[in-house]
């Protein structure tokens, strides 16, 4: 498995599941740095232990290519590329964008979200209650969809009644490794032109607000920003593309692991104070995403014996990494008091997922809300009759009927 020309396929979820796949296990142990077809027909270097693939977002060998330029092509057929979004911002731009943007998403700065986001919740709740005859519903439509589209619109400034327009573009960027470079091109320009089309409905209207694209664009008017209109651009495109789908699945997933450890989640009802740790745990136990992380190697070098070239896509596996029995004791077993607990579900480094804490705080109230107002929820059917929504490489439940 290890010979350098050996070329396996990308493991895939087992059906039912969220992932991780099981065959990495056999990755981290006989082929740490191995070949791999790609969806897309490319080749990449595929990371599973949890050091390597720490290492690899940090490492500044490794870069993200703009995803309407890779793979790349040459000649005149070669399209113009799209504005980066703030996963592919490279050097002096993202440092400057990454000043100014981060601290906005500090856990103090995001204080003022708690209360609407736990009000959005019971909201959410109380119409699922409400409309359940027999006194079971679904979780996924009435609770785990809604709730994080809701989140970020009301973050970021996103008008809710423009879903249908700038959704099916976010959707298909999601399967964006199995697309046509025409097909990505096409729902990445779409997306850009609407945020610049909403950028400026937003500078004509008077009105103020805290909305992140009031701020960023206050703060790109400002003498001497180091932000641009185009950054805030850019800001709207890769929330859309990192703040919706991924928010959806993975509450779904955790919400499923809970309901499955019952034993655990009453512990966590009586406890909520431990709901931080958990959301930990959770993060960790559950894929945020199985996708294809892409990273292009700037120069040669060499790992577990394997020569990686300048231009070799380099691709790290959070989901691996987070099951390494090096890194995780018991890695394949949920424990909700888990601590300390360093997963790298948002990534390492300088592209560590900018929205990181806003997601933590969204499943943590999803969780505490829920158990709140119905502390007695449960499956209403079995675990392994539940359909799967297997459309994308975010695995996650179509359905998940629960009883209170």
């Amino acid at each position: 498995m290890s010979h350098p020309d050996a070329l396996i396929p990308v493991p895939e979820v087992e059906p039912g599941t969220a992932g991780p796949p099981c065959a990495y296990a056999r990755l981290r142990a006989e082929a740490p740095v191995v070949k791999a077809q790609l969806p897309n027909g490319e080749t990449g270097w595929l990371l599973s232990r949890y050091e390597d693939v720490r290492a690899a977002f940090a490492d500044p060998r490794l870069v993200r290519p703009l995803l309407s330029a890779w793979p790349p092509r040459e000649g005149d057929d070669a399209p113009p590329p799209c504005l980066p979004t703030f996963l592919e911002m490279t050097g002096e731009h993202h440092e400057r964008v990454r000043r100014t943007v981060l601290p906005m998403f500090g856990r103090r700065r995001l204080e003022f979200m708690e209360p609407r986001i736990r009000a959005m919740a019971g909201e959410l709740v109380d119409a699922m209650v409400a409309g359940a005859e027999d006194g079971t519903a679904d979780l996924v439509a009435a609770y785990a969809e809604p709730l994080p589209l809701r989140v970020l619109c009301e973050t970021v400034g996103l008008p809710y009644e423009d879903r249908d327009v700038y959704l099916p573009h976010t959707l298909a960027l999601l399967g964006a490794a199995g697309l046509t470079m025409e097909e990505v091109l096409a729902a990445l320009y779409a997306l850009q032109d609407y945020a610049g089309e909403l950028i400026s409905r937003k500078e004509k209207e008077d009105g103020e607000g805290e909305d992140y694209i009031r701020l960023l664009l206050a703060e790109a008017r400002r003498p001497g920003s180091e932000l641009t209109r185009d950054d805030v651009v850019s800001f709207v495109v890769t929330m859309l593309m990192a703040g919706y789908k991924t928010n959806i699945q993975h509450t779904g997933n955790a919400l499923l692991a809970l309901l499955t450890h019952p034993e655990q989640m009453r512990t966590l009802r009586e406890a909520p104070e431990r709901t931080s740790t958990a959301v930990e745990e959770l993060l960790r136990y559950v894929p945020l995403m199985n996708a294809i992380n892409i990273l292009v190697a700037t120069e040669d070098f060499t790992l577990h014996g394997q020569r990686i070239r300048a231009g070799d896509a380099v691709v790290p596996v959070p989901a691996s990494a987070n099951r390494d029995p090096e890194a995780f004791a018991e890695p394949d077993r949920l424990d909700l008091t888990r601590t300390p607990n360093a997963h790298v579900a948002f990534g390492h480094g300088p592209h560590a997922c900018t929205g990181g804490h806003l997601t933590r705080m969204q499943l943590a109230i999803a969780i505490q809300v829920l158990l709140e107002r119905l502390p007695g929820v449960e499956l209403a059917v079995p675990a392994k009759t539940i359909p799967w929504d297997e459309s994308t490489p975010l695995r996650a439940p179509a359905r998940l009927p629960v009883r209170w």
